[in-house]
């Protein structure tokens, strides 16, 4: 009987290993956004952001197990209630990001409302200085931002890029490896790069 525990014990080890960095993993990110009950952050998620909670903020049974980031010079990023963001997807803010309710964000998209960097190669280079060299805040400077919204519904399937200003209607699909840069109307199928309006969902 003793052997018999012994094995148990030792079958349970990776579980009991999961569970705690899957705990560790959602107690490091709460603590950096406003979060409502239920909601949950997976092993692989990661917040970034500038020590301000209000900033980020996840629904209601929403499960997030990818990355989300607001920039310091601004940002901000709304998820609703019972909605997903995939493993290895990144959600950026400089502006603002807001993402409705029932919402399936899968694995290694990106949602960015930034261009991230200046358009000319000097202040490119003059970023990466103050930024990585120096330590300094994060500007804006000349970076371009616009708000991307994606209504409820809606699933943005692998590989995905979404793109600044984007809005994506309620109930619409995109495409796996689409890079939506254009707004998308509710209830309908998209891919492509750039994507496009492949047929009407209803």
């Amino acid at each position: 009987m003793e052997l018999v525990w012994k094995v148990l014990r030792v079958a349970r080890v990776p579980q009991l290993m999961e569970w705690t960095l899957a705990r560790g993993a959602h107690e490091r990110c709460i603590r950096q956004v406003t979060a409502a009950d239920g909601a949950r952050f997976g092993p692989a998620a990661r917040i970034i952001n500038a020590n301000d909670p209000s900033r980020i903020v996840v629904g209601a049974k929403t499960l997030v197990d990818g990355e989300l980031l607001v920039h310091d010079y601004g940002g901000r990023i709304t998820i609703g209630e019972s909605s997903y963001i995939g493993m290895g997807s990144r959600i950026w803010s400089g502006d603002a990001v807001t993402i409705g309710a029932h919402v399936f964000v899968a694995h290694n998209c990106t949602i960015t409302d930034t261009n991230s960097h200046q358009m000319d190669a000097e202040e490119r280079a003059d970023h990466y200085q103050r930024t990585v060299v120096e330590g300094r805040p994060f500007e804006k400077g000349t970076i371009k931002t616009a708000p991307i919204a994606i209504g409820d519904h809606a699933w943005i399937n692998f590989n995905v890029a979404i793109l600044k200003g984007v809005t994506i209607g309620e109930g619409a699909i995109v495409g796996a490896g689409s890079v939506v840069t254009k707004d998308v109307p509710p209830y309908v199928l998209c891919a492509g790069n750039p994507a496009r309006v492949v047929r009407a969902l209803r």
